[in-house]
């Protein structure tokens, strides 16, 4: 595959990153921070999801904060939904862009919804036609591609197997999730190919965790193949509440400086979005995890 001269972000802090936070984030604070980071230039944003305020309280707000930024204009907004009580409230809230998101091993499927694998595809297929039906585009995600307790552990024949059943369908895109951050170069090439052979023409997201630190090599890995889209989060926010470990995503600034090295185009304001991260910090009272925003002053 040839490199594109231009790579496409969807930044994802607003969701997986507030939705792991103990401090309370309120309405007003998750709203200026996505006004300013559809100022910066993030062609796609994921504002907010749409699951049980008791498991995520985070997410509570989820229909004020779709009232307070769908009209701005310049990113593409999407949300998250896990279930089809989900997808439609994405829908009712105004959301024309959804994100699926399912498990593809076994043991996460049991500790994170109580299900099989098989049961979650089996609902996937019904949220997917029904934000279909409501002319909604749908990105499938796929959690834990490249493991969970272990490197491999979740086996690629079965995510190849999800991959085909859903091919058919009008998938905006496929996103392929490192969500306990076990991916290496290795896994990555292995994967993207097997996944591409499986759905020829729908285009590849990668949602790549830093946990173990080889999240900017397995961008630039995945890159190499072609793979031109990637989730990223504002100052390395992000985990996930249910996979004890699991820290947070590619920084957006990490991955921005990375493709400016390259040589290549985010269209991204690096700076306003590491302003963005400073100001969280503040109201975390700690750190974030990213290189990058604290000295891009």
């Amino acid at each position: 595959m040839t490199h594109a001269a231009r790579v496409r972000l969807c930044e994802v802090g607003p969701r997986d990153g507030f939705q792991f936070e103990r401090t309370p984030i309120d309405t007003a604070t998750k709203v200026r921070a996505l006004r300013e980071l559809a100022a910066a230039g993030l062609p796609r944003i994921q504002a907010t999801s749409f699951v049980h305020a008791g498991r995520v309280p985070q997410m509570a707000d989820a229909e004020a904060v779709a009232e307070a930024v769908l009209g701005i204009p310049g990113p593409e907004w999407s949300a998250l939904a896990l279930n089809l009580r989900g997808v439609e409230r994405a829908l009712s809230a105004g959301f024309r862009c959804v994100d699926l998101s399912i498990a593809t091993n076994e043991s996460h499927a049991r500790d994170n919804v109580g299900r099989t694998v098989e049961q979650g595809v089996d609902e996937a297929e019904v949220m997917l036609r029904a934000a279909l039906d409501g002319g909604c585009r749908v990105q499938l995600g796929l959690q834990t591609v490249f493991g969970y307790a272990q490197t491999g552990d979740t086996p690629l024949e079965l995510v190849t197997g999800i991959v085909r059943r859903f091919a058919g369908y009008p998938l905006e895109s496929l996103s392929l999730a490192d969500t306990t951050g076990r991916a290496g170069p290795e896994e990555i090439r292995r994967t993207v190919e097997a996944v591409a052979g499986a759905a020829p023409g729908v285009e590849l997201v990668l949602h790549l965790h830093d946990t173990r630190g080889l999240g900017l090599v397995n961008i630039a890995t995945a890159h190499a193949l072609g793979v031109t889209r990637f989730d990223t989060a504002f100052g390395g926010l992000g985990g996930c509440p249910f996979i004890p470990g699991a820290t947070g995503n590619v920084a957006t600034e990490d991955a921005c400086w990375l493709f400016e090295r390259m040589g290549l185009h985010t269209g991204v304001d690096r700076s306003a979005v590491a302003q963005v991260s400073r100001r969280l910090s503040s109201v975390l009272g700690r750190p974030l995890p990213g290189r990058l925003w604290s000295l891009d002053a």
